[in-house]
């Protein structure tokens, strides 16, 4: 028969469970209660757990039955559980509500992968959940080919959803903690293009065929790529560019960055002013009065990627141009092909131009805004005049 007792020594003030284990050695467990009757409910409880152990019908619905009840006993409040299955689609509710729409979709995605591979674990308490099931899952994820970045990210997101179980108090560990990011070797260096590239690029663009443009949005890609090349901003940066983000007058463009947007750590503008040769372009085109509006109206809200985004187009351009960069992976079941040179290398081009023109790493920081030192420090408020030198190095397109 289970029974209660006190501390002796009066180290603890909580009430201690005396029973026999299945094994039949006798214990002791603190109830954490103060109170008589609670910490018998507790005592009890584990005396009949025991019991059903000893005689090989102690299951986890039945455990969970036991432990719920207590806990609604000496509480008042009945005790919630979570299956995987379940706790993923709460967790993902909220998420997704707070998350870009972008965001929140890779959130969902990965959410039901996960729960895929689990098959029939999926029905369990998230508690029963191990570090050998994320290995697992990493492995499989590795297996289809992504890169380890890829597979390193898919497992911070799943690691995310039981973080917010252990915060709620739902599993005592995440499972994901104990787990090694994969090491990425496999990270892709773009090349960049030259001014001959950039140039074939933008006439590439509005290239036509029976006195018509072949790419729909010619004339905004052109301009798309000049931006870049003399801006560095990132693609999507560029397509989605308001007119409120440039001071024409005083030559200068300041945006805050997509990739920084949400960011706690960085939300700061980056300040470039405007190449010549940019201002040039800027100011054959009609301004809107409303700052509102896109620079480039035709590429504006579209996504980058899948097979109508601005990034499969730009690859259309470069074909056009007869400009083709090395394969640095090849797809592989779920893994997509990954090129030296895409878009991106426009952002490469801007600062390696100011690089072989002399111009200091902390400027290159700077005008690129990068967060990190090896993605560059954070931003901090500079001189104009020595960014805009440092803009002016990047040369011209219009001649040698």
């Amino acid at each position: 028969m289970p029974s209660l007792v006190k501390d002796v020594r009066g180290r603890s003030p909580f009430w201690i469970c005396c029973f026999t284990s299945a094994d039949g050695r006798r214990l002791k467990k603190s109830t954490k209660q103060r109170d008589r009757r609670k910490a018998l409910e507790t005592c009890l409880a584990l005396d009949r757990a025991e019991n059903l152990a000893r005689h090989g019908t102690l299951t986890e619905a039945r455990a969970r039955e036991l432990v719920g009840e207590v806990v609604e006993r000496t509480s008042g409040e009945a005790l919630q559980y979570f299956t995987v299955e379940q706790w993923f689609k709460v967790w993902i509710e909220g998420k997704t509500a707070s998350k870009a729409a972008r965001t929140g979709e890779r959130y969902r995605q990965i959410a039901a992968e996960f729960v895929g591979f689990l098959a029939g674990r999926a029905r369990l308490n998230i508690a029963a959940i191990t570090p050998k099931d994320i290995l697992a899952f990493r492995k499989m994820r590795a297996a289809k080919g992504l890169a380890p970045a890829t597979v390193n990210l898919d497992i911070k997101i799943v690691g995310g959803a039981f973080n917010a179980a252990k915060r709620q108090g739902y599993i005592p560990t995440n499972p994901c903690t104990a787990i090694e990011a994969l090491p990425d070797d496999d990270k892709v260096e773009k090349d960049v293009f030259s001014v001959k590239h950039v140039r074939a690029l933008m006439d590439a663009a509005v290239a036509k065929k029976r006195g018509r443009l072949i790419f729909e949005a010619g004339e905004d890609w052109r301009g798309a790529i000049l931006f870049a090349f003399y801006t560095g901003a990132r693609l999507q940066d560029v397509a989605n560019m308001r007119w409120e983000s440039i001071d024409v007058a005083a030559r200068l463009l300041s945006y805050v960055p997509r990739k920084t947007r949400k960011s706690r750590k960085s939300r700061a503008a980056v300040v470039v002013p405007i190449h010549p040769e940019l201002e040039t372009y800027l100011l054959t085109l009609s301004a809107p009065d409303a700052g509102k509006a896109f620079v480039f109206p035709k590429l504006a809200g579209s996504e980058t990627g899948g097979r109508t985004g601005l990034s499969r187009a730009f690859a259309r351009i470069m074909a056009r141009a007869k400009i083709e960069g090395s394969v640095t992976r090849t797809a592989t079941r779920e893994g997509r092909t990954v090129r030296s040179l895409t878009f991106h290398s426009l952002r490469h081009s801007f600062s390696s131009a100011m690089a072989n023109a002399g111009v200091s790493e902390e400027l290159r920081m700077k005008l690129t805004g990068h967060t990190t030192r090896a993605i560059h420090q954070k931003y901090t408020h500079h001189e104009i005049e020595p960014l805009r030198a440092a803009v002016a190095q990047i040369p011209k397109l219009e001649g040698e």
